[in-house]
């Protein structure tokens, strides 16, 4: 953004400046769940829950519903900032988060959920992975430029104030209305972005989910082994450049169910350190997180307690902003969907890991997620007429077709979340000409996807390494004329769509479909990573 002042929040910080979102979406969820529940009591002890017309720009562009289906934005914040724009507590950042400052941070979405609650039968959400590339739209539904998903608030956010100032607007009537500028750009970007109309949204920042965790523990979380997460300081030299950058929770949990309290429940969503797949495992923490809250709410009988519902009430008002067209009266009778196990949460593939303008991004194929997107809701693939055309994500030309396979034995070790990738990468590097050899699981979980050969295989080597687009390296260890391929975090299996035409294709189980990662499911308290 050499063009002027970049959103505060552009400098990448491994911890502490990424915090607040990655726990938001948490509590959103959890607020929604509270207000819906809360709908019996009376309309007027939900005046004091903020409201927002960030929805007025989105509804003129968005997409036409084919059923009664809802589906809400579910908004989380990187800000540690409270609404009318002052710096949260100083013994709250660094005390209890050890991230530094008030002053730090800025307005990423580093948590973005959609939630589509069908007429009837089982509730989906998909998490947007906040590093996606793609092309963001400005607060007037006009076209911005290609940025991470989470930015589309903090650039949006930053021009508005700079015309405010210009105004003489200024204190919490600045923040407010600035922030409405970020809510509009991102509501715009993620309806664009997946071709789906977006009815209602809600929005909580780094506060919001330390106060809800606060009134509800402890809670219970499972995970599938033991995580040491320690905290590793900052290091600046007497310039204040980055010498070594800070991280870690300093989370330290056994593998199986532990009952958290508040501050640990922030650790336990926003760690990203020591987890095989940084920030994407983060996100299946979140909706394990969200599925045991409501797990426990319907346990313990919160939601017809009026005093524990109060209580969260008090926190929903004080945290939480909604759209000023959402009725919590109607939405409640939606809310058994929400309930009783009837939610599936995804998160949305990316297609490689990538540097862009000095940033590590996430590629991914719009038209891919739309089509995804739309099978998983079960909507027709062409609803709309002047939607992106859903074709095929293409697929790199493997060398091999430009020339014979070079003679090699193919070893394929699964390192992906994908249940059954190497079996079927074996097959298709046998269909590609190379013999099959060793299928299994990888002792490693690399980031990207490896090739490497033993002496005689090179050329065999290369040309597998351009089929995934990666290097080929030598290794000793492997025997002469082998080929080692280990599939690594970016690898996606292939998708098949559920439907044709202008038929609805019909609610797609998520396991046919590409997802980043199995989903976690409500009802009880999953285990993640």
């Amino acid at each position: 953004m050499a063009e002027r002042r970049g959103p505060r929040r552009a400098v990448r910080r491994p911890a502490p400046g990424l915090i607040a979102g990655r726990t938001a979406a948490c509590a959103l969820s959890l607020a929604v769940l509270g207000v819906s529940g809360f709908a019996w009591y009376t309309n007027e002890q939900l005046n004091g829950v903020s409201r927002s017309h960030a929805l007025d720009q989105a509804r003129k562009n968005a997409p036409k519903h084919l059923d009664s289906s809802v589906n809400i934005l579910l908004i989380g914040l990187d800000s540690r900032k409270n609404m009318d724009g002052t710096d949260l507590p100083k013994e709250f950042v660094q005390d209890e988060l050890h991230a530094g400052s008030s002053e730090i941070g800025g307005y990423n979405t580093n948590s973005l959920i959609v939630l589509h609650i069908p007429p009837s039968g089982k509730a989906q959400a998909v998490s947007i992975p906040r590093d996606d590339w793609v092309q963001t739209y400005n607060a007037d539904g006009t076209e911005g430029k290609m940025h991470k998903v989470k930015e589309a608030y903090g650039y949006a956010k930053d021009a508005a104030e700079e015309k405010l100032r210009a105004k003489g607007v200024k204190g919490a009537d600045l923040e407010q209305q600035s922030r409405e500028a970020g809510r509009s750009a991102t509501i715009q970007t993620v309806q664009k972005l997946l071709d789906i109309p977006i009815d209602h949204f809600a929005e909580v920042n780094l506060i919001g989910f330390y106060d809800i965790a606060k009134a509800l523990e402890p809670i219970p979380v499972c995970l599938n082994k033991a995580v040491d997460d320690p905290i590793v300081s900052r290091v600046t030299d007497s310039k204040g450049n980055v010498i070594k950058p800070g991280g870690g929770t300093g989370l330290k949990l056994p593998a199986g169910v532990s009952q958290l309290n508040a501050a640990d429940a922030l650790s336990f969503v926003r760690q990203r350190h020591n987890l095989t797949n940084g920030d994407l495992d983060r996100t299946h923490r979140q909706q394990a997180f969200i599925a045991s809250v409501e797990y426990k709410l319907k346990q313990q009988g919160v939601l017809g307690d009026l005093g524990k519902m109060q209580d969260l009430l008090n926190v929903v008002k004080k945290d939480v902003v909604i759209d000023d067209q959402w009725q919590i009266l109607d939405f409640a009778q939606q809310a058994p969907n929400l309930t009783g196990g009837n939610v599936e949460f995804n998160t949305l593939p990316i297609d490689k890991f990538a540097t862009i303008g000095g940033q590590e991004v996430n590629q991914v194929d719009p038209a891919k997620l739309r089509r995804i997107v739309k099978q998983l809701f079960g909507q027709p693939l062409d609803a709309d007429p002047a939607a992106t055309p859903a074709t095929p994500a293409p697929t790199p030309t493997p060398a091999a077709t430009e020339a014979p396979a070079a003679d090699a034995t193919v070893d394929v070790l699964n390192g992906s979340s994908v249940t059954g990738a190497a079996g079927d990468e074996s097959k298709a590097l046998v269909a590609l000409g190379y013999r099959a050899g060793k299928v299994d699981t990888a002792d490693t979980h690399p980031r990207t996807t490896t090739v490497k050969y033993g002496a005689g295989a090179q050329d065999a080597g290369r040309q597998i390494a351009a089929h995934y687009g990666v290097n080929a390296t030598a290794s000793s260890a492997l025997a002469p004329g082998h080929v080692q391929v280990t599939l690594g975090a970016d690898h996606t299996a292939t998708t098949t769509p559920a439907g044709t035409g202008s038929e609805p294709a019909g609610p797609a189980p998520s396991a046919t479909l590409q997802m980043q990662g199995p989903p976690v499911k409500a009802g009880g308290v999953p285990c993640v990573d």
